[in-house]
């Protein structure tokens, strides 16, 4: 089962998410690295949401991930999911 975790907008401006950008995405590069990221983005609306092949790693994942810790995302999810279709 993987997990994905989903993520509200905080309404942040752009200055401070492109200023801490930099250490979001070396969390995020950690995680891929590891093969724990199957695949992140973010929506239209600024909100974002990450795939991993397990909860663990998603809950480590929030733990560290800048843009949570600093608020650059307003609150999250972390929801279980059943991929079918592969």
């Amino acid at each position: 089962m993987k997990a994905v975790v989903i993520g509200e907008p905080s309404g942040a401006p752009m200055e401070p998410i492109l200023s801490v950008y930099p250490r979001h995405k070396a969390i995020v590069d950690k995680y891929i690295a590891e093969g724990e990221v199957i695949g992140i983005g973010p929506f239209t609306d600024m909100g974002n949401m990450a795939i991993f092949r397990t909860r663990a790693a998603a809950e480590e994942f929030v733990k560290e991930d800048p843009f949570i810790l600093e608020g650059i995302v307003k609150s999250f999810v972390i929801r279980e999911w059943n991929e079918t279709m592969l």
